[in-house]
């Protein structure tokens, strides 16, 4: 039975491989002149010719040099210039205000740790609730935690 079938398969497989085999390369001619080479002789609106026979010529296309890293990171010609005091007086600035911030912020975290008292602070006359107690003691921890954030961000900054 599983010859039978083998047998079948095969027979049944002769015609599509004949068919495979006669067909051959087509070059087709658009009306602008532009040349493809397919396996269908019937294209809509091109004109095309069996190429059997003849070879079939393809070359790559020229490999595009790798970009260079001094060039991702070159200045332009026409970018405008700094002055180097200038750009030193900006940076300077720039410095001071970043300290400033710092000052503050560092004002600020020790403000909210004396109210945060280690997570027990004062509770304020509003508080009659105790869950407004707690959200406010959340409150406080997060600014905190902020805080602390921002001034460690700020140290980085400067440290450039």
């Amino acid at each position: 039975m599983m010859r039978r079938s083998i047998v079948v398969l095969g027979v049944a497989l002769i015609p599509a491989l004949a068919s495979a085999q006669s067909t051959g390369m087509y070059k087709c001619v658009d009306k602008s002149g532009a040349v493809t080479y397919q396996n269908i002789g019937v294209t809509k609106g091109m004109e095309c010719t069996k190429t059997e026979g003849q070879p079939i010529t393809t070359v790559a296309p020229p490999a595009k040099p790798a970009p260079k890293a001094a060039d991702k990171n070159a200045t332009p010609a026409n970018f405008p210039k700094v002055d180097e005091r200038l750009q030193r007086n900006r940076d300077e600035e720039r410095k001071k205000i970043l300290e400033d911030e710092l000052d503050q912020e560092e004002k600020r975290l020790a403000d909210l740790q004396k109210e945060y008292k280690g997570g027990q602070p004062d509770r304020l006359g509003g508080e009659r609730n105790y869950q407004k107690y707690l959200d406010r003691t959340e409150q406080l921890k997060q600014d905190i935690q902020r805080s602390e954030q921002n001034i460690e961000a700020l140290k980085k900054e400067l440290a450039k």
